[in-house]
């Protein structure tokens, strides 16, 4: 106990040399983007995944950085480590994936939140909580801002990560007015970008995937429920503009791109981009999935100078571009650790 003492205080006073970061979930879609991101900025990065949904090639480039660790763990155990800041971006985001084993998918918003927070707590440092606008479920507001409580159903099959969430978001508040923890909480909009799997059963991914394959576009409903779709670059630029924001910025902050797209002309413009020969199928929309889901950004604007930049055309050229890649070295083999 007192070699732990030691070594935490012979921690805090490294602090004032560098910025030594840990992000949870690192190796997933999200967040290698943001430890990329870190490391390109000089930072000390921390990645910590289970790799249930994120993956090794996600980070491989990243490996030979003298400045990135890698461990693999679940957050729902508790993990001791020191560090300057936490981006808590652990937890399945995709239907697909976090339907899989909701149990676990709650668990890990939930526990995964303790957990995190317990160790800012002790270690006495900010901590950013990567919500979703799902906490808002189908709403009967739009478009969303901060002050809309949501519309959830608590009991359906998406609720594990619906729910999982808003109680993720109640911990980091509680934390915040009963210890004093210096939180942020970044409420995610649907973003799209290089890194996306391409099984993970959202509309960006499900689409370029069929279309590059011509196999029919599988549209959920008549195509005509909308979202707002933000390139991943934009996105991580406003984490990371939150996670430095003063200390009074708590949140929470909607994250998105505010132009509203319906899935019809999405699958429309994706058909455009490969030139592909696929056809639209409908089928029936999924059980509680919203209609409507567009943020109002403009505390985001407000708060901290930050707007998405990339068209979706434009960030829908390079994603494609990824997933060719991707599929390619899928057919040769040529696939990285």
């Amino acid at each position: 106990m007192l070699r732990f003492y030691y070594r935490s205080r012979i921690w805090q006073a490294r602090r004032s040399f560098f910025m030594r970061i840990l992000v949870t979930g690192g190796a997933g879609f999200l967040g290698s983007h943001i430890c990329e991101k870190l490391l390109a900025r000089s930072d000390e990065v921390i990645c910590v995944d289970n790799f249930f949904t994120g993956s090794r090639r996600n980070v491989h480039h990243l490996l030979s950085n003298p400045n990135f660790e890698l461990i693999r763990h679940d957050v729902t155990f508790p993990l001791f480590l020191e560090a300057d800041r936490i981006f808590n971006m652990a937890c399945p985001a995709s239907p697909i994936h976090y339907q899989h084993d909701p149990v676990q998918t709650t668990k890990t918003s939930v526990l995964g939140a303790i957990n995190m927070l317990g160790m800012a707590k002790r270690l006495k440092i900010p901590i950013l909580q990567a919500s979703t606008s799902e906490i808002y479920g189908d709403p009967e507001v739009h478009p969303q801002d901060e002050s809309y409580w949501g519309k959830v159903n608590p009991i359906g099959p998406r609720s594990c990560y619906d729910e999982g969430k808003r109680c993720a978001e109640t911990l980091f508040f509680d934390y915040h007015r009963q210890h004093g923890i210096a939180i942020k909480v970044a409420r995610i909009f649907n973003t799209y970008g290089p890194r996306m799997r391409p099984d993970d059963g959202r509309v960006v991914s499900n689409f370029i995937v069929q279309a590059l394959r011509n196999e029919p576009i599988t549209l959920y409903g008549d195509g005509s429920q909308s979202r707002s779709f933000c390139y991943v670059d934009d996105l991580v630029d406003g984490l990371i503009r939150l996670m430095d924001s003063p200390a009074n910025v708590t949140g929470p902050l909607n994250l998105g791109r505010d132009e509203e797209f319906t899935v019809g002309e999405l699958a429309t413009i994706i058909k455009d981009i490969t030139g592909s020969r696929s056809d639209i199928h409908l089928h029936p929309l999924p059980t509680d999935d919203p209609r409507q889901r567009r943020p109002d950004i403009s505390a985001a604007k407000a708060t901290l100078g930050w707007e998405p930049k990339t068209p979706l055309r434009l960030g829908l050229e390079r994603t494609i571009a990824y997933f060719e890649a991707i599929m390619r070295n899928e057919e040769t083999g040529n696939l990285a650790a």
